[in-house]
């Protein structure tokens, strides 16, 4: 089962959920510096914690970003997706300037795609294997 410290707890839940978001550069351009990515990492952080999210870790590279973030059951991924690609295209582009010009045509940072891949906790096996093992009443 999931581990202690990732336990969280809602008014009527208990959770430990975690997913792995993965967000590319339109065209996959090169357009993240450092500088860039400490920016992201600040908006994205806000943008979660409207959601009540936690994000977990962040890092990413010149075209792309990985989240780990933590959310609970009421949230909707795609919801959360949607509001951190949109935001952060929006502040990254009003406060950097110079990305603009790799956006001309389509205005936005990301690709219309993503990755998003739950993570944490057992294996799928192990899961299985302990439903498997739990005891009918007869």
């Amino acid at each position: 089962m999931a581990d202690m410290q990732n336990i969280r707890t809602g008014r009527h839940c208990v959770f430990a959920l975690h997913a792995h978001l993965v967000f590319v550069t339109k065209y996959r351009h090169k357009v993240f510096t450092d500088r860039h990515l400490t920016r992201l990492e600040e908006i994205m952080r806000a943008v979660c914690e409207d959601f009540e999210v936690e994000l977990v870790e962040f890092n990413g590279e010149n075209n792309h970003v990985h989240l780990l973030v933590n959310f609970p059951p009421k949230v909707a991924l795609s919801k959360l997706v949607n509001s951190l690609k949109g935001v952060s295209s929006r502040r990254m582009r009003q406060e950097f300037p110079d990305l603009v010009r790799h956006y001309y045509r389509a205005n936005k940072l990301w690709s219309g795609s993503y990755f998003a891949g739950s993570v944490g906790g057992a294996p799928l096996s192990v899961v299985k294997q302990y439903i498997e093992q739990q005891n009918r009443p007869l």
